[in-house]
């Protein structure tokens, strides 16, 4: 009996650490492909920002402020489990507040 117990004891410990070991893989899997589209996204927003901002002809401390704002927005998308739709919102957005920032 004994020894049965300590079998259990001890397939419970691997099996444990192993669902531990799968858990912490997962989490820096998901981690990691978050950072990756989060940086992927910027990079295009910031490129999608400068592409508006050579077409309406912006000044530089526009650029600096949609930026910011772009980079902003599209991490809280991102990060609140965003999709391609909201992206588009967010990139609809800058191209309406540029605008608006070109009229003044």
């Amino acid at each position: 009996m004994v020894v049965v117990v300590v079998g259990l004891v001890v397939n419970g410990a691997v099996v444990a650490i192993i669902v531990v070991v799968v858990v912490v893989v997962v989490v820096v899997v998901v981690v990691v492909v978050v950072v990756v589209v989060v940086v992927v996204v910027l990079v295009v927003a910031v490129v999608v920002v400068m592409v508006i901002v050579v077409v309406i002809g912006l000044r530089v401390e526009v650029v600096v402020v949609v930026v910011i704002v772009v980079n902003i927005v599209v991490v809280v998308v991102v990060v609140g489990g965003g999709g391609v739709v909201k992206v588009v919102v967010v990139v609809v957005v800058v191209v309406v507040m540029a605008a608006q920032q070109h009229g003044e």
